[in-house]
């Protein structure tokens, strides 16, 4: 076997089709890379990379790879020491940031940089009660993605104020108390010498933009950039990304308008699709031919997809085992939460006896407190799951506070109807029978609150409280990382990625999928993409599911299910044609 370093230039373009070929070929110059789910993006610019600095057109030390996960960062590196190309560090805004920051600040600023937050939380506590005002543990965390929301749009207070009469805010607040909060925020920061990861940002492209000395030094050492994921970058980062560019146009970016999930977060598709009219003469390259699911999920996905902007017509790149006679993708109706769980856990059951890895399955939901349905499925029918991206159910804070209170409440309450003890102690915790307006950690907080309702709701007839609460303690003392291979159980979110060959996409229901608080056309429109990179995540199999009674809520299908089986064409069958119903 060939080492690295063996690695020849023909060698990295034989491995790569028609498309890809010419983005690697595209080394000089402004290259948009549009690449849909599953058509080898990442393939495409790591051998790009690795082909001009085979070629000698690229230096290792000055070409700058750029990703927004640590994680997505490591597998470029890795990727590009197997290709021959070790030199080239790849990393996040952030990290190439800070790593600048560090450098440039003793010798502008003077002394060393600020201490770097690890976390917001604390130090807004602290504004808040500089101001009177008192806020729990979700709208701590809720208020940090404000502040986070507002500098990476490159807002000042001023402008923050004027928006924010259109969001969610966390807790109670008003538009004045958060304006007042976020400002007491950044004066106690300042005052202790503190820096969060947004001022990294911001404090690096000040100085290159003030300082001629360190923007020369900067674009010397890197000429060639590669934006990986582009549909995310935000305001904050783009105008980075200008300021480390000058006047030099050797820019790749390559992403997916369909895939921009992070819009709440600042995330700007726009970026993306007008890079060829801020870059006239671009060499704009499709990459279409989708090398991960079956032409049966890939129709599904362009179908919901249809008339986007900026949305690609994936097509299937290589004959797969079943390609001949691909499986329909499937939904399935079910009375309640409780029942949809049993019924996909028993679908999952039946995969694995005849054969599927359990590693190979994945479960995908909206919210995080749908995992708790079906975490009781699965550990049910026994079989093992492990939770992707998110703490265990019965490790949230507010849940391990319920239960704690609900076995003491089991003590002292004797004879008392079920659903009202627990509905009593929930409502002490803040749980009211109707979601909060309010998104994020509050929001968070109340789905785990009610999936404990809900699990009341569901015991058999005759269930104490003492026996209620039995069953949650040896739920939660049975909860850790599984030692043997297990399904994935994800939040569509932080499936953003991943694949598997099996994914069953729980909850696809008005109030869920599109989200309850999702209003207007642009919200509604990330609904659909959200679930478009869950449809996109499945290799061999999907199915789609819905319960008439879900989070404590009826519910009705998702637009999106009715979308997708109106839009069929005469003798295709659709999702919907392989409907189900269960209880």
């Amino acid at each position: 076997m060939s080492s690295p370093a063996s690695v020849s230039s023909d060698s990295l373009l034989e491995a790569l089709d028609q498309e890809q070929r010419q983005a690697a070929e595209a080394l000089l110059g402004p290259v948009c890379l549009l690449a849909g789910a599953g058509t080898g993006k990442t393939r495409a610019i790591t051998h790009r990379i690795a082909y001009g600095v085979a070629t000698g057109v690229y230096s290792p030390s000055r070409v700058m790879p750029l990703t927004f996960t640590s994680r997505a960062a490591g597998e470029l590196r890795a990727r590009l020491r197997a290709l021959g190309a070790g030199g080239v560090a790849a990393r996040t805004f952030h990290a190439a940031a800070l790593a600048q920051l560090n450098f440039f600040w003793p010798q502008v600023i003077g002394g060393d940089v600020p201490k770097l937050l690890e976390g917001k939380a604390r130090i807004i506590a602290h504004a808040a009660e500089s101001i009177r005002l008192k806020l729990d543990t979700p709208a701590l965390r809720d208020a940090a993605g404000e502040i986070e929301w507002r500098k990476v749009s490159r807002m000042t207070m001023e402008d923050y104020a004027r928006a924010a009469y259109t969001r969610p805010l966390p807790g109670s607040l008003s538009v004045e108390q958060m304006a007042d909060l976020q400002q007491a925020y950044e004066d106690l920061k300042d005052e202790r010498r503190q820096i969060d990861f947004e001022d990294v940002l911001l404090a690096t492209a000040g100085m290159i933009e003030a300082e001629p000395r360190v923007a020369t030094q900067v674009r010397e050492q890197y000429r060639f950039f590669v934006v990986d994921e582009y549909q995310d970058v935000s305001p904050l980062q783009q105008d980075l990304l200008d300021l480390w560019l000058g006047d030099r146009n050797d820019l790749c970016v390559v992403g997916d308008a369909s895939q921009t999930i992070y819009s709440f977060a600042g995330a700007s598709s726009q970026y993306l699709l007008g890079f060829g009219s801020r870059y006239p003469g671009a060499r704009v390259i499709r990459l279409e031919q989708n090398y991960r699911s079956t032409s049966a999920i890939i129709d599904t996905a362009n179908r919901l997809m249809r008339g986007r902007p900026g949305a690609l017509r994936l097509t299937p790149a290589q004959a797969k085992s079943d390609a001949s006679r691909p499986v329909p993708p499937t939904i399935s109706e079910y009375d309640t939460e409780a029942g949809e769980a049993r019924g996909v856990a028993s679908s999952i059951g039946a995969l694995i006896s005849g054969g599927a890895r359990p590693e190979s399955i994945a479960v995908l939901y909206r919210m995080n407190a749908q995992a708790a349905a079906l975490e009781n499925a699965l550990e049910d029918a026994g079989i093992s799951y492990r939770i992707h991206g998110a703490g265990r159910f019965f490790d949230q804070r507010e849940v391990k506070q319920a239960v704690l209170m609900l076995k003491g409440a089991s003590i002292s309450i004797v004879g008392e109807p079920l659903f009202k003890t627990v509905s009593d102690v929930l409502r002490s915790l803040g749980w009211t029978q109707e979601p909060p307006e309010a998104r994020g950690a509050t929001l968070e907080r109340w789905e785990s609150l009610n999936a404990l309702m809900t699990m009341a709701e569901a015991t058999g007839p005759g269930t104490t409280l003492k026996d209620f609460v039995g069953e949650l303690i040896d739920r939660q003392q049975a909860q850790h990382e599984p030692t043997m291979s297990a399904v994935t159980l994800a939040s569509i979110h932080s499936a953003k990625g991943l694949e598997w060959d099996h994914v069953f996409v729980v909850g696809v229901s008005e109030g869920l999928v599109p989200i309850f608080y999702a209003k207007g056309f642009d919200a509604i429109d990330e609904e659909r993409r959200l679930l478009y990179v869950a449809i996109t995540r499945a290799r061999r199999r999907l199915h789609l599911s819905w319960s008439r009674l879900a989070q404590h809520q009826q519910r009705e299908p998702s637009r999106f299910l009715d979308e997708l089986a109106r839009e069929a064409g005469p003798g295709r069958r659709t999702p919907g044609a392989g409907a189900s119903r269960g209880s």
